[in-house]
């Protein structure tokens, strides 16, 4: 008789087929009184033959908050069971499930809303859909989800297949990965601040963040996968200095810098600016930071609580309170990063180190952009903004 060979397929594992990473820690890095949240979630990728490089990402696809979901139902007065389309193919959920899982429920856009005129008389509705009101549903959109527009402009004469329709896939969410595989081998860390706020009379939560602050729970798993990041990554040499600014949550790929860097005991040196609001509470990571220094991985750590003192103080402040030497560091051909919101603080820290090129340098504004132009060019400034 013959035998048969069953042979492993190898499952490669990706942002459409997520690997199931168990979480092997999730705490608060904030301490008492601090009005942040910020988690630091360990995953294990055992199993999932995933690897990094210190600058990627990990892309998470989170699920809807089950009391969004429930109050949509209940506002509708829908069957949480009845099967609906999910997409082109075909292919069928239970509404309920299809809200959490599937759809984005939490933004809205001009083709939604456009198409959700389609669907009920409301004449305030076709008013805010009009060509001359452009302006007022953009306003409109901002900050507003799902819940809103079929509280708004009811009632409505379509059926939860209709309005489902007009929705699109939840996207994955990526986070700089806060960690180093050499340092954690089958292991991916990560540091995310909850978002939460008020805006049109309802309190509002961040999909994922919030998923993992209040609902993840150690032993549990999240869908998850590598999504490389080629514009942020430590230079090849291991001899060459590194500053690195990165505030807040934008601490994460620092302290996979320094983790790697640690492991490969590099002879180049690293100095950090970080920041946040006060000392006491949202010092992140700040015992392994101290330690670091202490062991000489870390050259320099300069802190800026904005908070605890009279004068909000920045990571840019300290970055002007160092000028002479940061100038010296990047002449010396030291790359430079910087982490987090791009809003503001990016665009204060480039303003800033321009300013101090221009100074130190003692050449034009002009002159000092190119400069720092040129060193973009090189790869020697690099920038993870969100």
């Amino acid at each position: 008789m013959q035998s048969t060979v069953v042979k492993k397929v190898p499952t490669t594992f990706s942002r459409t087929n997520p690997f199931q990473a168990k979480v092997l820690k999730n705490i608060n890095l904030n301490g008492a009184g601090s009005s942040k949240e910020t988690r630091h979630i360990e995953l294990s990728l055992k199993g999932s033959d995933l690897s990094y490089v210190p600058g990627d990402c990990l892309g998470i696809i989170p699920e809807n908050d089950p009391e969004l979901v429930a109050a949509l139902l209940e506002e509708m007065k829908w069957d949480a069971k009845m099967d609906v389309t999910i997409n082109k193919q075909g292919d069928t959920l239970p509404l309920k499930e299809a809200l959490t899982t599937h759809f984005e429920i939490t933004l809205l856009t001009k083709k939604i809303i456009q198409q959700a005129a389609e669907l009920t008389e409301n004449e305030e509705l076709q008013k805010l859909v009009s060509n001359e009101n452009i302006n007022q549903l953009k306003e409109y959109i901002d900050g507003r989800d799902l819940l809103d527009l079929l509280r708004d402009f009811g009632p409505w004469k379509a059926s939860a297949q209709e309005i489902v329709s007009l929705l699109r896939k939840i996207p994955p969410r990526l986070y700089s990965i806060a960690s180093s595989i050499s340092a954690n081998p089958e292991e991916v860390h990560l540091t995310i601040g909850a978002v939460r706020y008020t805006a049109h009379g309802r309190e509002r939560k961040g999909v994922c963040s919030v998923l993992c602050a209040e609902r993840l729970q150690e032993g549990d798993t999240l869908p998850v996968f590598i999504q490389q990041n080629k514009h942020f990554n430590l230079p090849e040499s291991q001899d060459k200095d590194i500053i690195m600014v990165g505030p807040g949550t934008g601490i994460a790929p620092f302290r996979s810098f320094i983790q790697e860097r640690a492991v490969n005991e590099a002879t180049g040196r690293s100095w950090l600016f970080f920041g946040d609001q006060h000392v006491a509470s949202d010092f992140l990571y700040q015992n392994e930071l101290e330690k670091y220094q202490k062991d000489g991985v870390l050259t320099r750590l300069e802190t800026a609580f904005s908070r605890d003192t009279a004068q909000k103080v920045y990571v840019q402040h300290k970055m002007l309170e160092n000028s002479k030497e940061l100038f010296e560091w990047i002449e010396n051909g030291a790359y430079f990063y910087v982490c987090g919101d791009k809003q503001y603080m990016a665009k204060d820290v480039h303003n800033t180190l321009i300013n101090i090129i221009e100074k130190e340098g003692v050449m034009t504004h002009e002159a000092a952009e190119a400069y720092l132009n040129d060193m973009q060019k090189q790869g020697r400034y690099q920038r993870d903004v969100y």
